[in-house]
């Protein structure tokens, strides 16, 4: 059965440095006709940052839309012409202070896929070395290290509510034996 939806207009109605908000009307796989609001968003990156005595660099940053403080990992947009690899470099230097001398695409998710297009990916940094890049100016960050012992209560207890965070750490935790 063939479930794809088929795009009968596209309306921008924003258009903003991040994203873009489009209305679209569809046609349903049973000939119904339905409205999608869609977010269209640049692809992004995170950063799982692990030093060698086990601790990893979690970033403490207040974000106006939930209105309170959270912990997540090191994240950005990239600038035009830049890799996600280039990306995840520049942010961990920008966000936490090191550059990492092993970086390693783990996967590739979508936040929230019925809406938005943004393409995430996830990288593990080792090896780092402390490089400081100056941090953008509409950015505060508190870096909030914690020893890998603590993520699985960090989990349980809902400290850790930012999805990119919480798919890292869950692959960190089901993975960190294989990778040392």
């Amino acid at each position: 059965m063939d479930t794809r939806e088929k795009p009968l207009s596209r309306n921008v109605i924003y258009r903003g440095k991040i994203l873009n908000l489009r209305v679209d009307k569809v046609e349903l796989p049973g000939g119904k006709k339905a409205v999608r609001e869609i977010v269209e968003h640049e692809p992004a990156v995170a950063v799982l940052p692990v030093a060698a005595d086990g601790r990893i660099f979690l970033i403490r940053q207040f974000r106006y839309a939930l209105g309170e403080e959270i912990l997540e990992i090191p994240a950005g947009i990239a600038e035009k012409g830049e890799s996600p690899e280039e990306t995840a470099r520049r942010e961990l230097q920008e966000e936490v202070g090191f550059f990492p001398g092993i970086l390693e695409e783990i996967g590739r998710i979508y936040n929230s896929p019925g809406f938005s297009t943004e393409l995430l990916f996830l990288f593990l940094a080792r090896d780092l070395k402390p490089s400081r890049l100056e941090m953008d100016d509409d950015e505060f960050i508190e870096v909030y290290p914690v020893h890998r012992d603590r993520i699985p209560s960090l989990l349980a207890e809902g400290k850790i509510r930012d999805g990119k965070t919480f798919a890292a750490l869950s692959w960190f935790l089901a993975f960190r034996n294989q990778r040392g």
